[in-house]
């Protein structure tokens, strides 16, 4: 890696950093409550290991395959692997075995094989329930179950035997103020804890909108283009 590309790495993670710790000064948060997971989509190993050498300890992944080589060239880091892309139900149980957070649960068929594929790990595979946000029958929806089958899909998904719970996700829709719908999210995080109490994890907001996610109570911030820039215009 040439140490231009080390440099601007450096700056950019910075800048995201100066955002997420302003926001929780702003909400009258910790900067510690807020885990930032630097997502990596069609950027190779050598970021994510500029990025660790940076202090980054979690990464989010978007396409299975992808994110498998990548996280096998980068064991010796420790770091946490999220996939936060769409889950088709025949990568499931793949993605179970080298993710240590799905965050893409939308669909009662996914978890019977996310548990399959999580029964030989030595720990629990964490999931959040990915919720949408949009109103109904809108066009350009996001992904997530609607929020009438968020208890139903929660239920599944504490109920298994080898993934754990661990809270909601939620990627706020195109034309509308986030704000506003991450004010929605929150209710729903509230409606989905007092249920499971130990669902804290509330993963929303990315480059456009963290600061809106951080002032409802985000734990975690999915952000990309603000840490790494455009993606490689190969792909």
């Amino acid at each position: 890696m040439s140490a231009a590309r080390e440099q601007e790495l450096a700056e950019r993670l910075a800048a995201v950093r100066a955002r997420i710790d302003a926001a929780c000064t702003d909400a009258g948060r910790g900067a510690h409550e807020v885990t930032l997971v630097a997502v990596t989509k069609f950027f190779g190993a050598a970021d994510v290991r500029a990025l660790a050498a940076l202090g980054v300890t979690d990464v989010g992944e978007n396409r299975h395959q992808e994110a498998e080589e990548k996280a096998a060239e980068c064991v010796d880091l420790g770091l946490r692997w999220h996939f936060v892309g769409g889950l088709q139900s025949n990568k499931a149980g793949a993605v179970a075995r080298w993710a240590d957070v799905v965050e893409s649960v939308d669909r009662t068929k996914l978890v019977g094989r996310l548990d399959a594929g999580a029964a030989d790990r030595d720990r629990p595979l964490d999931c959040l329930v990915q919720v949408s946000l949009d109103a109904p029958g809108s066009s350009g929806a996001r992904a997530g179950c609607p929020p009438d089958e968020l208890p139903r899909l929660a239920e599944a998904v504490a109920g298994s035997e080898h993934l754990r719970l661990r809270g909601l996700m939620a990627v706020a829709p195109t034309g509308e103020d986030p704000a506003a719908a991450f004010d929605r999210l929150a209710s729903l995080h509230a409606g989905l804890r007092a249920d499971h109490p130990d669902a804290t994890w509330l993963s929303a907001g990315m480059s456009n909108d963290l600061e809106q996610a951080v002032a409802v109570g985000a734990t975690h911030v999915r952000v990309g283009r603000a840490v790494l820039g455009e993606r490689p215009s190969s792909q």
